[in-house]
């Protein structure tokens, strides 16, 4: 375990005696699960938490989000398990997302292998498409219109795009590691894929990748996905989703294991 993994589990810790609260699953979720981290890439961890029964029971609405300021490279902040689930329930890929990193750093409790075991009842190829497809065209109307682009966005638009494929094709969850989701979606021998992965090569090599002349062969695949897109979002079907029964069970499972 190397010494930034080792602070991040501190930190968890901590934040369950200052909370107390009991982390059930962390992860990372930013650029460095999805592959192409900088040198000075934060770590992006998330976390699902519960708090004692008695919390719960109670008429008032309560904060259900713990949140730290960033320092030390470390961005930590985590959701209560109950509002986790009612976005479970509603198919929301952050989350779906959290669920399926690489990276984890913290799994003790069975919740997060049980919402994994219901999330395809759940997965909605309609809202998570239009949450990638909005993802993307809002980073490409901030970032990469004009003639001199912030070239390192180009990956942030590239991803939710090529994860719009992958529902398209796949109709599943589309992984979070960027490599696959190229590797399934621009083929080998490319002008794009060639362009793509000098530029990911210069990213990871910790290059400072600022503003540039666009890069015309990813800006038409841009384009025209994002066309094609809004075109075929509608159709898509909603989530089959699970028995609201199915989610309380699995909560009070939950605070059962934590607590007992």
């Amino acid at each position: 375990m190397n010494k930034i993994h080792t602070d991040i589990l501190m930190e968890l810790h901590k934040i369950e005696q200052e909370e107390q609260v009991r982390i059930v699953y962390a992860c990372e979720s930013g650029s460095r699960a999805w592959g192409f981290p900088s040198k000075d890439s934060d770590y992006d961890v998330r976390f699902i938490y519960v708090r004692p029964v008695e919390w719960y029971l109670s008429i008032f609405d309560k904060r259900d989000v713990i949140e730290r300021p960033i320092s030390n490279l470390l961005d930590i902040n985590g959701w209560d398990l109950r509002k986790a689930l009612l976005l479970f329930r509603k198919s929301n890929p952050p989350l779906l997302e959290w669920l399926q990193s690489p990276i984890p750093y913290y799994t003790k409790y069975t919740v997060a292998a049980q919402i994994r075991g219901i999330s395809p009842l759940t997965f909605s190829p309609k809202s998570c498409m239009y949450h990638y497809l909005n993802m993307a065209k809002g980073n490409y109307r901030d970032y990469l219109q004009g003639e001199h682009v912030k070239i390192k966005k180009y990956f942030y638009v590239l991803r939710p795009i090529l994860a719009c494929g992958w529902i398209e094709t796949y109709n599943t969850m589309p992984p979070i590691e960027f490599d696959h989701l190229m590797d399934a979606l621009i083929p080998r021998g490319s002008v794009l894929r060639a362009t793509v992965e000098l530029l990911l090569r210069r990213k990871k090599a910790g290059e400072e990748l600022d503003y540039e002349p666009r890069l015309y062969a990813i800006n038409d695949y841009l384009e025209e996905r994002m066309a094609h897109f809004e075109q075929t979002a509608s159709a898509l079907r909603q989530g089959e989703g699970t028995r609201d029964e199915q989610l309380d069970e699995l909560f009070r499972s939950a605070l059962n294991e934590v607590w007992r």
